[in-house]
């Protein structure tokens, strides 16, 4: 095993869909859980931060916990764990929250956009959807994290996680690694089908535009022939002008492992170029269906995994968490 540690995490606050796995979990199960120690975790301390179900964040956890292993993920080479079972998250978060400051938090776009929406709605705004990136770069700091694979819209996060690394070995000596981001070079960021300029996020109320990871085989080919492209005859890649149609051929070369621009030139016609991509996100999602539903009926195996996950996390964590405790002054447990 490589010396280099990677974390990452999925956030059970909606049914993991397909721009979750090209976008990221494909990553980790091809690649990254085998050339470096990697840790992933679903992070469900996150999903707190605004109105919820508790009966369905768990039930979102424990799908989420099963597909990271349906897509791959082989707990004999990393390490896959839920968050709140390992106190040290917790625990950095608020030392990470005593390093941070009021306005570097107020600044993170996610947060005024989600504050925006819970007021326009008449819905008061929890504390923790502020300080909730002080507790993702304690995520990521508890474990000595040298890379994080992240989207377009984690950036600004990790970037705080940089910073308050750097700020806290500063004032209190040499405690954290300064993790940097990696980006994934394909289908980093998939489109909704229905709104092909918004990201399919599994946290929207219309559903119509995204595909879910468990989604029955005619359901996909249904939401994939009813995406939106535009009045063009033609096929052409042209993400600014038109969104939809590069949309579905980012989705075919993801799927495919070709080129969006060269793709275009096969097809003449939209209703083609629509079956094709229909036809490979339903082989791709295939094998991750039909480990699921063996992984969901041996539960017993899948809550193993999860004890001898975080069990190792603790291990992990633990050394960094106490001196960094230790580091700020606090006193030692006895």
């Amino acid at each position: 095993m490589a010396g280099k540690r990677i974390f990452s995490g999925v956030k059970p606050t909606g049914h993991l869909t397909l721009g979750n796995y090209l976008g990221a979990m494909r990553r980790w199960a091809d690649e990254d859980q085998h050339r470096a120690d990697a840790v992933f975790c679903v992070v469900d301390l996150h999903a707190l931060t605004v109105e919820h179900d508790p009966a369905r964040v768990r039930r979102l956890s424990r799908q989420a916990a099963t597909l990271l292993l349906a897509t791959g993920l082989d707990p004999q080479r990393c390490t896959v764990f839920v968050q709140s079972h390992v106190d040290e998250h917790a625990r950095l978060s608020y030392l990470m929250e005593c390093t941070a400051s009021d306005g570097e938090m107020r600044r993170m776009i996610q947060y005024k956009e989600k504050a925006a929406g819970a007021q326009a709605r008449g819905e008061g705004v929890r504390l923790s959807l502020l300080t909730y990136p002080a507790l993702m770069a304690a995520d990521i700091l508890a474990y000595g994290t040298d890379e994080v694979p992240v989207g377009e819209d984690q950036a600004q996060h990790l970037e705080l996680a940089r910073d308050l690394a750097v700020r806290f070995n500063r004032r209190y000596g040499p405690t954290f690694v300064v993790p940097k981001a990696i980006h994934p070079t394909v289908a980093a960021r998939v489109m909704d089908l229905q709104e092909p300029v918004s990201k399919m996020g599994k946290s929207q109320a219309r559903t119509a535009g995204i595909v879910f990871l468990l989604d029955e085989a005619e359901t996909v080919r249904k939401k994939v022939m009813r995406a939106v492209t535009d009045a063009h005859a033609d096929v052409v890649y042209d993400r600014a002008e038109r969104p939809g149609v590069a949309n579905l051929l980012d989705v075919l070369a993801a799927c495919s492992g070709g080129d969006p621009q060269a793709l275009a030139g096969a097809y003449g016609s939209y209703g083609a170029l629509k079956k094709d991509t229909a036809e490979a996100v339903v082989e791709l999602l295939r094998p991750v269906r039909e480990r699921h539903a063996e992984l969901a009926a041996d539960p017993g195996y899948v809550d193993a995994v999860l004890r001898a996950g975080a069990a190792r996390a603790r291990e992990l964590a633990r050394p960094r968490v106490d001196a960094a405790y230790r580091a700020v002054g606090l006193l030692p447990a006895v």
